[in-house]
């Protein structure tokens, strides 16, 4: 069976790295948070800390804790960031949305050159395109490629409540709509564009994809999120009890009421729509999702031009948990498949 869940507890890359190093505090309108004994850090002082020990759930909190810690992460001793900005121009904004929301986005691209396509992200559940993407997008920014990317409501920088998706259509028509204003701009707009989804970003491309099947070159899904490994699912019991109580209390960090991550490919025959340019890869060892989806969606998809590269002993988060040379071997397939299908694209 697939988790079904209206809000799994997982964690922005603060909530990750405080659950590490740090203590998680008791929600004042709910006791089910866990508990445990807070860690100091070292070198890090009482205002910090503060930031750190502080209840994310709402944006603000989030974007302080994100600015005090910025250049914190980027010290990080980990390949991703150590990628050198040389060359590239970067911006974030925010911006309110057709629902009211304010959403936050970065761009890096080229300083000096044309872009050869536009990349758009998609990330995972919980996580956030100012953490571990930022050294990925700079790495396909130096590699030639525009790179956009924003956070879902609810997650990262973006207005909402923390890790709540009411609608998992809903969060797509929000990507659909930022895309599509980056994608109209008369600077990109005569472009290839790619999707590149991570994790549950893979489920969330592939759905843009259905909604609108001839707006994109190609899709990249990295360990797509179409079905959680069944090694993650908590027991049926629980699942069903923690389902009744979603139901009234909808936005309490319980599980989801509805399977966000079988929400766009429950039915098999929807994979035999997906049509356009295809790069699947997957950790055979990932026990997070299910490499044997991801199998079934290559095979199925109705694409002739497709391609599944799976990782032996490789696990959930390829380009972010994996040695060095993994990652760099991950990478380089990407940039190797971009170039071929930017060039096909060029040409044609």
């Amino acid at each position: 069976m697939a988790l079904k869940p209206s809000r799994i507890r997982t964690f922005h890359p603060f909530h990750e790295f405080r659950a590490r190093f740090g203590s998680h505090r008791r929600n004042k309108k709910s006791s089910l948070e866990v508990m445990a004994p807070p860690v100091r850090l070292p070198g890090v002082d009482k205002e910090l800390q503060k930031l750190l020990d502080a209840n994310m759930d709402k944006a603000p909190a989030r974007r302080r804790a994100r600015e005090a810690f910025k250049d914190i992460q980027l010290g990080i001793d980990h390949i991703l960031f150590k990628t050198p900005t040389d060359g590239l121009k970067m911006k974030e904004s925010y911006e309110v949305n057709s629902r009211g929301l304010e959403i936050f986005s970065k761009s890096w691209l080229p300083e000096t050159s044309r872009p050869k396509a536009l990349v758009c992200y998609c990330h995972g559940y919980g996580d956030t395109c100012t953490f571990f993407f930022e050294g990925i997008a700079r790495k396909l920014a130096s590699r030639g490629y525009g790179v956009f990317a924003m956070d879902y409501p609810g997650l990262g920088l973006s207005e909402g409540l923390h890790c709540y998706i009411p609608s998992f259509d809903g969060l797509v028509d929000d990507v659909i709509e930022h895309y599509s204003k980056v994608k109209e701009n008369p600077e990109y707009s005569t472009l290839p564009s790619f999707l590149f989804g991570q994790s549950l970003g893979g489920a969330v491309a592939l759905k843009i994809h259905l909604k609108q099947p001839n707006a994109w070159n190609g899709a990249i899904l990295v360990a797509p999120m179409c079905k959680i490994a069944d090694d993650m699912v908590p027991p049926w019991l629980l699942t069903q009890i923690l389902i009744g109580v979603s139901k009234f209390l909808p936005a309490m960090k319980l599980v989801p009421n509805k399977d966000l991550a079988e929400a766009s490919f429950r039915d098999l025959k929807k994979r035999e729509m997906v049509s356009l340019p295809l790069l699947v890869l997957h950790g055979e060892a990932d026990i997070v999702t299910d490499p044997s989806v991801s199998k079934a969606l290559y095979e199925k998809a109705k694409s002739s031009d497709k391609k599944l590269k799976l990782y032996k002993d490789a696990y959930h988060s390829l380009l972010e948990g994996e040695p060095d040379e993994m990652i760099v071997q991950v990478f380089d397939d990407i940039v190797s498949w971009l170039d071929e299908h930017s060039t096909i694209t060029t040409d044609s």
